[in-house]
């Protein structure tokens, strides 16, 4: 998804963004969870049970701020596209779900949205 259908798609979200965000990684950074021995996260979220990381930046938590971004983590792991979830830490979650990259990045836009 480009940066311009973003601004058009979201335009609360993008009203609060204090600073030129010119790329989605900027507010949210989606990963697949794979078997990492590396990996800092793996004690915590098993890529058995959660396929995809969702790191959600201190630029969208300062949009959300605290009572909105307990609300986006509320709604998130309610979601009908998400059967399992892991709130690692209040910017960190595991989930499991039958979406992609961009669906996931939807989904989760979405709800910032309509959190706003």
């Amino acid at each position: 998804m480009t940066i311009e259908r973003l601004r058009t798609r979201y335009p609360k979200l993008f009203s609060k963004v204090e600073d030129d965000v010119d790329e989605l990684r900027y507010l949210l950074v989606i990963d697949e969870n794979f078997d990492d021995v590396d990996s800092d996260e793996f004690d915590a979220i098993d890529p058995e049970d959660y396929n995809y990381l969702v790191y959600v930046t201190e630029r969208l938590q300062a949009v959300l701020g605290e009572e909105g971004m307990v609300s986006f983590i509320k709604v998130l792991e309610a979601h009908n596209d998400v059967s399992l979830f892991y709130l690692s830490d209040v910017d960190l979650y595991g989930i499991q779900t039958e979406l992609r990259d961009e669906g996931i990045a939807k989904m989760v836009l979405d709800i910032v949205e309509a959190t706003l």
